[in-house]
């Protein structure tokens, strides 16, 4: 199993959008790095962390897990969403998503101030200068402290 955060902004799709739908894909992504992690190395059963990005308390809120394997974002394809994408074709498709189902809401969510101030978190890709992707895998190290920390 691997571990791996998937941030969205909770006035987009938030820990409790999830919980309310049980599973959701987790379409839009427009990022080729992170497209590729869903792509090619997602497996279903995965966790997730829920990180909740521009809001006051930014941080990981909940868990979720992988719930499908990949397959193409049909967002790319709709004119008519935010996500279209005219260079995606159906026939070769640029941009793939995997479904997440929701797991758990955490009572207090894990913030990134908390996490920067904790050393075992040293090294930790999130608190990383420059950090821009919504998906990327998280160390097993880091995973377990994070979840000790629940």
């Amino acid at each position: 199993m691997h571990y791996w955060l998937m941030k969205s902004e909770p006035d987009e799709y938030s820990i409790d959008d999830l919980e309310r739908d049980g599973v959701e894909m987790w379409d839009g992504v427009r990022n080729y790095q992170a497209r590729n992690f869903m792509r090619d190395e997602m497996k279903v059963g995965d966790t997730v962390f829920f990180y909740h990005s521009n809001t006051k308390r930014v941080g990981i809120y909940g868990l979720a897990e992988v719930a499908s394997r990949p397959y193409p974002d049909p967002t790319a394809f709709d004119k008519n969403d935010k996500h279209f994408d005219p260079r995606s074709k159906r026939e070769d498709p640029t941009w793939y998503l995997v479904d997440v189902r929701f797991k758990q809401k955490f009572e207090h969510p894990i913030t990134l101030e908390q996490m920067k101030q904790d050393k075992k978190l040293e090294g930790f890709r999130l608190l990383a200068k420059g950090n821009r992707l919504s998906v990327f895998p998280t160390e097993e190290r880091y995973a377990k402290h994070i979840l000790s920390l629940v």
